[in-house]
């Protein structure tokens, strides 16, 4: 994951993230896919195994093999399920084998199976599809084979499987900096909110590490907060037992640059929860904590007073006079601060 530093000065201090160094390892990337492997029963084996007996030893040949059944018109979807599954498990585990798949031509129709109505089928050309996007070399052409939008709709229809493989493809893809925008306006963003608020605890991990990808721009930043993300944010970091404070925390302080942020966290309960933070978390949490609460209250008295009836100064002032990072210290004491002298003029 690449770094993401917002800037803000409060007392002619330039505060960013990396401050607080606030880095990436808070997310598990989104690697190559965890769905099932081959079926296992006796049938399907020996299905399988009719299918690859034509197949060479040659990795070229199977290529080519596969992506003949992936594109011709006369294939059954049970051969093309067989072709997708292949490629996928191919590009799984042996990842010297992704821009070779790529360069035989195997991406168009992987990503035209993404749109199949076969709800299976989909899958396993979105899962395959995240393979290959692992491998840098490939992302431009999964982009240029009109990708998104079939991975866009299949966030949205498909199984929870393709759901998470399919935010794990759009991450991948983002990490080009010129994709951030075109996914954003793709409609991703909504849908990929939802599965933070709504999937499994997979799901919520890969919908996560996808929105702070493409939150980098001030543009998926308002998109993300217009989509109502705030809620899940904080329903996650309310919840210690969650295992997503520290992803939401780092979500929600790359939000907070833009000015639509603040009403929204305020509104959903964010102000309890994140003076509850900086009382109960652990360090890191409470280093970012005090840096939304600081972007919160620097511009704000209403804010400011919230924060401080909320109880925040003694957990403030602990903190302070902790172990903690000098960059957290400074944070703290800055926030102390202003929140002892609530009603004054902005800074």
């Amino acid at each position: 994951m690449e770094n993401h530093k917002s800037f803000f000065t409060y007392m002619d201090h330039k505060f960013s993230d990396s401050s607080l160094n606030f880095d990436s390892s808070a997310f598990s990337d989104c690697n190559s896919d965890r769905s099932r492997e081959f079926p296992t029963t006796s049938s399907e084996s020996r299905q399988r195994k009719l299918f690859l007996s034509c197949a060479v030893d040659n990795s070229d040949d199977l290529i080519r093999y596969l992506i003949t059944h992936l594109e011709s018109s006369s294939s059954s979807i049970e051969e093309q399920k067989q072709a997708a599954m292949e490629i996928r498990l191919l590009s799984k585990n042996k990842p010297e084998e992704r821009n070779k798949i790529a360069k035989a031509g195997a991406i168009k129709p992987l990503v035209s199976l993404i749109s199949s109505s076969d709800l299976q089928l989909q899958e396993y050309g979105v899962t395959a599809v995240l393979n290959l996007s692992i491998c840098d070399e490939n992302k431009e052409m999964i982009i240029s084979s009109g990708a998104i939008k079939p991975l866009v709709n299949a966030l949205r229809l498909g199984t929870p499987t393709t759901k998470e493989n399919a935010a794990c493809a759009l991450l991948r893809l983002s990490q080009l900096e010129d994709n951030k925008i075109v996914i954003g306006r793709s409609g991703a963003i909504p849908l990929l909110v939802n599965l933070l608020e709504n999937g499994g605890f997979r799901a919520k991990k890969d919908a996560s590490t996808a929105l702070y990808s493409l939150c980098s721009t001030n543009e998926n930043k308002i998109r993300a907060v217009e989509s109502g993300i705030m809620k899940p944010l904080v329903e996650l970091m309310a919840d210690f037992e969650s295992e997503m404070v520290d992803k939401s925390a780092f979500v929600m302080n790359l939000l907070m640059s833009v000015p639509e942020s603040k009403p929204a966290v305020v509104e959903e309960g964010g102000v309890p929860v994140l003076v509850e933070i900086v009382e109960a978390g652990t360090q890191r949490q409470k280093e970012m904590s005090v840096s939304i609460l600081l972007q919160l209250c620097e511009e704000s008295v209403v804010y400011r007073t919230m924060v401080a009836r909320e109880g925040a100064v003694p957990p403030l002032v602990a903190l302070s006079q902790s172990s903690a990072s000098r960059g957290a210290k400074v944070k703290a004491e800055a926030l102390i601060e202003l929140l002892r002298q609530p009603r004054q003029q902005q800074h």
